[in-house]
């Protein structure tokens, strides 16, 4: 009877718990690491992005996922060329899931569509079983790209200095 309360007060802390007072990792192409907190994601410059999951329609705020990668150096605008198009965001959900994303088709400059760290849904915070944060990207057809719990974001290049020497 003592493990089932204890296990009633761990579900209850945990829906409690607002998913925002969390972090994610981020590391760059150097190695660098870094926690940046809920607030710190909070205070980066926001859009709102319209997606449909399931063919439920949802409203998704938080900052792109570029500027969320600049805090560890990610090359952007003017900067991504050469062999930064050969940079890829792989991001990991809480479960282990993973998905890959161009960094050139993560920045506005490049693309149309953005891709957002989600922090909000239809203007409350994500709940547990999609937050803290949550990726989406605008465009796609189906959700499978829209990781959810995103835990860490790591910046790699699949690319080689031999590309350096190509121009457009």
């Amino acid at each position: 009877m003592r493990a089932f309360a204890l296990s009633l007060v761990l579900v209850a802390l945990s829906i409690a718990t607002p998913a925002g007072a969390q972090s994610v990792a981020l590391t760059g192409l150097a190695g660098q690491r870094l926690d940046l907190s809920a607030e710190a994601v909070a205070s980066l410059p926001r859009a709102a992005i319209a997606f449909d999951v399931h063919g439920v329609a949802h409203v998704y705020e938080g900052p792109l996922l570029v500027d969320v990668l600049k805090v560890v150096g990610a090359p952007t605008g003017k900067d991504l060329r050469g062999s930064a198009l050969a940079i890829v965001v792989l991001a990991t959900g809480r479960d282990g899931y993973q998905v890959a994303y161009s960094l050139a088709e993560a920045d506005p400059g490049t693309r149309p569509n953005r891709i957002i760290l989600a922090d909000r849904a239809d203007g409350v915070p994500l709940n547990a079983q999609t937050g803290p944060f949550q990726i989406v990207v605008e465009g796609d057809l189906r959700p499978a790209r829209s990781i959810r719990q995103v835990t860490r974001l790591s910046l790699q290049s699949l690319g080689s200095d031999e590309a350096e020497g190509h121009a457009h």
